[in-house]
């Protein structure tokens, strides 16, 4: 299987590898980086639990080859706190009781920011 060196950003820190043609990028973010937020449920674009910003448009990183985020500015839930704590969107989410069972949570938390 051929093998492709593939940079991104990914919630402001730079990461290269070398990656199997085929990998999809919600794999490259979940096994490559240990970024487990985003989450993997159906596979088919239809939950978005696996929704990431890709050069800030949310993006449903199921179906997205690695390779062709080449380049790309990537967010993650990961990304969304900063030293301050839990962003707006988080904030409100846990107050209003937004969380549901939690799985989906990260893709909706993409998907409104």
């Amino acid at each position: 299987m051929a093998r492709h060196s593939v940079t991104v950003t990914v919630n402001g820190e730079a990461h290269s590898r070398e990656v199997d043609s085929r990998l999809l990028l919600v794999h490259l973010i979940r096994d490559e980086l240990a970024l487990t937020g985003t989450h993997i449920g159906c596979d088919t674009t239809h939950c978005g639990a696996c929704t990431v910003l890709v050069d800030g448009v949310p993006t449903k990183s199921c179906t997205v080859l690695a390779v062709q985020a080449d380049g790309a500015d990537i967010g993650t839930v990961e990304g969304l706190a900063d030293a301050n704590g839990m962003s707006a969107l988080q904030e409100g989410f846990m107050q209003e009781h937004g969380l549901q069972c939690g799985f989906c949570t990260p893709g909706m938390l993409m998907t409104g920011t």
